[in-house]
């Protein structure tokens, strides 16, 4: 791909550990071209863990806005951003911007794209569960991230027939699958890392911190992870535990000193996919997770009343079980005790993808770039 005479600018914004997870095959894809020379934008909403994954990747950071304050408010966190990034977008005036999923730091961006007229890329688009409150606020995030995008790349058909139900342009979205399966094959292909684990023993693995599932949820998730370990103490139960003081309270009250629970920190992205490779299967309120785990043939047990990745719903690799106590250890001893219904879901194969989004994402934006 060229395009002449100058390269454009293009600026990428990653705020969390997921974005720079699905970002990182994009940045590598642009920096790999000949048309387009790319900034990385940190905004440091998850500044400890998103470092790690742009160190593996080998991907600098340009600017750090360093946003984070301690106890601030939704709405304080993203009028930082937004104006941070407005005074990027006025010193570098890039000819695009990308931004990923549906944070605080997309929505901050989109709109700060808005209004200076900077055209915005947002990758996956087109997630919904439709019910604004549910993921919260990451529904509303996205539905206003909407509004304000020029290029929409939805990960699925049925994240592109999402946006066509609220008017978006046809023209104007492009089905490429999700970038994570490109970061996913990535690193398993890669040699093993070091590993948490005891050599040996089946293991399962529990991921939970969205902010929805705080307080009572999350304490019923714990519980019922307390439960399946004292029935079946010939597994591990793997918890790469969130830094957010609510979720470690309620993980180390429940949880703390049982003996085949390994609570451990959060883990670099090739042990985490080590982890899920690995696992009889995975308990999950992560959206990444839902995507990722299916195309390692991995079972997801989802830990929320409602998803916006209902394509795996769908094709049988993941099921929705919230977060009631006695629903999640029946959905688990299901998956531990009945062999059909576990290889169902093991093959029920991904949705997201070939692994190749982040280079139809680039090859898309050049043609419509350049072509002037």
């Amino acid at each position: 791909m060229t395009c002449m005479p100058q390269p454009k600018k293009l600026i990428v914004v990653i705020g969390t550990r997921p974005e720079a997870i699905k970002l990182a095959p994009v940045v590598i894809a642009i920096e790999n071209s000949s048309w387009a020379r790319c900034e990385v934008v940190l905004t440091g909403q998850h500044r400890d863990l998103v470092e790690p994954i742009m160190r593996h990747f080998n991907l600098k950071i340009t600017h750090d806005l360093h946003v984070m304050q301690p106890n601030q408010s939704l709405a304080q966190v993203t009028a930082r951003i937004l104006e941070k990034i407005d005074i990027l977008l006025s010193e570098y005036v890039p000819d695009a911007v990308l931004g990923q999923g549906d944070t605080a730091s997309v929505l901050a961006t989109s709109m700060a794209c808005f209004f200076r007229n900077i055209p915005f890329a947002h990758v996956e688009a087109g997630l919904r569960t439709g019910n604004l409150r549910l993921p919260f606020p990451e529904e509303m995030n996205r539905v206003l991230t909407t509004r304000m995008t020029h290029w929409h790349f939805a990960p699925t058909e049925m994240a592109r027939e999402n946006l066509l139900r609220e008017g978006i342009d046809p023209a104007a979205i492009w089905v490429t699958g999700n970038t994570v399966i490109d970061s996913l094959m990535m690193v398993v292909a890669q040699a093993g890392p070091e590993l948490p684990s005891r050599a040996g023993r089946d293991f399962i693995l529990i991921t939970a911190h969205r902010r929805e599932n705080l307080g009572n949820a999350l304490e019923n998730v714990c519980t019922a992870i307390a439960a399946l370990a004292q029935n079946h103490p010939e597994l591990d139960f793997i918890f790469p535990v969130h830094p957010n003081p609510g979720v470690r309270q309620a993980v180390n009250k429940h949880l703390l000193n049982i003996p085949n629970v390994l609570l451990i920190e959060p883990c670099d992205y090739p042990v985490f996919c080590w982890l899920m490779k690995n696992s009889r299967f995975i308990l999950s309120d992560s959206g990444g997770v839902q995507e990722e785990a299916p195309a390692l043939g991995k079972p997801v047990l989802v830990l929320r009343d409602e998803t916006e990745r209902p394509e795996a719903i769908a094709a049988g690799a993941t099921r929705l079980v919230g977060t009631d106590t006695e629903a999640i250890i029946e959905a688990a001893q299901t998956l531990l005790l009945d062999a059909a219904s576990y290889q169902r879901m093991a093959t029920a194969g991904s949705p997201y993808g070939d692994g190749h989004a982040a280079q139809r994402i680039v090859e898309t934006l050049c043609q419509s770039l350049c072509s002037g």
